[in-house]
């Protein structure tokens, strides 16, 4: 990942200006730039497996949608690329624009950690203080490597650890009654 120092605070629109690419998603937060490279297949598969099972629990309960890697926009000077996002109706109602962007923070955030120490470190400072700031009520972090998820729940207005769940544990929420998926699940090998 690299970060472009500067002075100048970096907007949605300056995002647009730049090339397309495929390979590489950009990252606003508060005005600073962070251009990283898609991320690790496995990366992919694990984020995929997580949506899988919401989305699944989602479409039985008929309370909610999960999104996977949907740009979400606070402002103009936050704007982030995640993994997966879960958001009743109707909150999903309230911050999705005509265009279908997000506009505004669903119930459920979560972000598989990607490999390298500045990535670790985005995941787990500067986009847990932004999802706290913005009123994310539940925020995991899934280390793939490690096959480890903390759970970030929403306790006196900002977001904290309250869980680390490991391969023999469930998870489930209580944002997601009903919702459970064994953590084993979404790190397993095939083949």
């Amino acid at each position: 990942m690299s970060v472009a120092k500067s002075p100048v605070r970096w907007t949605i629109k300056d995002i647009e200006a730049l090339p397309e690419n495929e390979w590489v998603r950009y990252e606003i937060i508060d005005g600073e730039l962070f251009v990283t490279r898609s991320p690790h297949c496995k990366h992919q598969q694990v984020a995929g497996r997580i949506f899988a099972a919401l989305d699944a629990w989602s479409v039985d309960q008929g309370s909610g949608e999960a999104f996977i890697m949907p740009g979400l926009i606070f402002s103009d000077s936050d704007n982030v690329s995640l993994d997966v996002v879960w958001g009743s109706t109707e909150r999903i109602a309230q911050i999705q624009d005509e265009a279908g962007h997000l506009q505004g923070a669903p119930e459920l955030v979560v972000e598989v950690l990607s490999s390298g120490k500045a990535n670790e470190e985005r995941d787990r400072s500067a986009k847990l203080k932004l999802y706290s700031i913005q009123g994310v009520l539940e925020y995991w972090i899934v280390d793939r490597t490690a096959q480890r998820i903390e759970v970030y729940r929403r306790e006196q207005a900002q977001l904290t650890l309250t869980t680390t769940l490991l391969a023999q544990d469930p998870i489930t929420s209580d944002l997601l009654p009903g919702f459970v998926c064994g953590v084993a699940r979404l790190f397993a090998a095939r083949g």
